[in-house]
């Protein structure tokens, strides 16, 4: 094996390793061992994402840090730095000394461009004050519980980021917020998830919307006190238009027609190519769902993300939603992700023969119809993942596994784009294997394998409330 990579052209190299990167980074380190040249070519493949997750022991990060902070040379190489999890159970003295270490790691770190810090109560001041010196840094998810954890007047002097997401603010991280974001000269998406938290408020959005001007994306998780105006003072803000626009278990008094009504009247909408949407099922469901048609109606949509924070919405009760969704936006939509509510056969069907340029999709159907489903997936052409969830709260026993043999049935009848296929709680990567047959024709197989990438499957992260 050592023999045959030696004798590889280095010029395509770099395009075999920035595939490996995306898809498989744990086999680049083999290419390491096979000469200088390739050890050069492949360390800032290896070492460009780093991402540390609750269930990765906490001797990982104990390991990333030692190498990071003794060797600049390599930590110059990082661009993203993920740590979703942080070891609970170290010493005081034990953690005090890996602080030290993160710390220098991250001053290392001289070309991180961006960093996400989310495990609550691990982020300190010595963190902030490594990240100050990033000077690349454009993208910060962190978690806002500042109390007795670190100072927030800190974010201040972080002034290069683009991208700001925070994760349960505190007020006193609230209160700083706006002279933050009057520090940024371009900031272009804002996220925050609340968890049902009542701190983000119109009046907050209001205070800080003048910072919002070069503002293109736009998230609200939980903000349980969000209505339409303070969602507007945003939307009115952004000279440039908001591309994406997720609003995600907002005030069960959020007015969805004098949304529209504004959001129509002032073409703030105009640029809008991805949304995500909650059904509150408080509401009546036809006008909610005639509502979201004639919201999104002249947009130019991409991808379409909708679900239900209560009981699963049954098909029959949305058959006109969907074929009207379609009139407007078959021609456009790459991806529509649909959770807890549940869609007919014949609209999934209709999806994949109408939307051409559809590559990813996500639907909830009752596992006795998978054969049917199957079927239907076959006009989807360009399909690369598929996610199929069943009603779960209907199931009084334990719920449907699927078995990988029906999971191949069902991905056999997918177009040959597909890449990655999913049910429930279970993902697969889908490969394919050429082989010789005894007539010497090339017979190409797909099979499943073990997901194995360095990011958290999207079905996974879609559902936030």
């Amino acid at each position: 094996m050592t023999t045959l990579l030696s004798n590889l052209p280095l010029e395509i190299l770099p395009l075999i390793l920035e595939q490996l990167a995306e898809a498989k980074p744990k086999h680049l380190l083999p290419f390491c061992l096979v000469s200088r040249a390739f050890r050069e070519l492949t360390i800032p493949y290896l070492y460009e994402r780093i991402s540390i997750y609750s269930w990765h022991k906490g001797g990982k990060v104990v390991r990333v840090f030692e190498t990071l902070s003794s060797c600049p040379h390599i930590a110059r190489y990082v661009h993203q730095l993920e740590i979703r999890g942080f070891p609970r159970s170290l010493s005081s003295q034990r953690t005090d000394g890996l602080m030290e270490t993160i710390f220098l790691g991250l001053s290392n770190c001289v070309n991180l461009q961006a960093c996400t810090w989310t495990r609550d109560g691990s982020l300190r001041d010595g963190v902030l004050r490594s990240l100050q010196s990033c000077m690349h840094l454009r993208s910060l998810t962190f978690n806002g519980r500042s109390e007795g954890v670190y100072d927030e007047k800190m974010l201040l002097n972080i002034k290069t980021l683009q991208e700001i997401s925070v994760i349960m603010p505190s007020q006193r991280v609230l209160d700083v917020f706006l002279p933050w974001i009057n520090t940024l000269c371009s900031l272009k998406s804002l996220t925050f998830i609340c968890k049902s938290s009542p701190r983000v408020t119109d009046t907050f959005l209001e205070s800080i919307s003048l910072g919002c001007s070069r503002l293109e994306h736009l998230r609200l998780v939980g903000c349980i006190k969000i209505t339409y105006r303070g969602v507007l003072s945003i939307l009115s803000a952004s000279t440039v238009g908001l591309s994406e626009l997720s609003l995600e278990g907002l005030s069960p008094n959020f007015d969805l027609a004098a949304f529209v009504e504004r959001c129509r009247a002032s073409n703030a909408l105009r640029r809008l190519k991805a949304i995500t949407l909650t059904l509150n099922q408080q509401r009546e469901l036809e006008e909610t769902t005639e509502n979201i048609v004639s919201l999104v109606a002249d947009v130019p949509l991409e991808r379409f993300q909708i679900y239900s924070v209560g009981a699963v919405v049954e098909a029959p009760l949305t058959q006109t939603f969907w074929a009207r969704i379609l009139d407007h936006h078959a021609a456009r939509l790459t991806r529509l992700s649909v959770h807890r509510m549940l869609i007919s056969l014949d609209v999934i069907e209709d999806i994949c023969l109408r939307c051409d340029n559809l590559d990813q999709l996500f639907v909830v159907v009752e596992p006795e119809h998978l054969d049917q489903l199957a079927l239907g997936l076959a006009s989807a052409r360009k399909l690369r993942a598929l996610h199929i969830n069943f009603p779960l709260e209907a199931q009084t026993d334990e719920p449907p596994v699927i078995s990988p043999t029906k999971a191949l049935s069902i991905v056999n009848h997918c177009s040959s784009t597909l890449t990655q296929f999913g049910c429930n709680t279970r993902v697969w990567q889908v490969e394919r294997e050429v082989t010789v047959d005894a007539e010497g024709t090339l017979v190409v197989s797909r099979h499943l394998r073990p997901y194995n990438s360095p990011d958290i499957p999207e079905q996974f992260l879609v559902v936030h409330t």
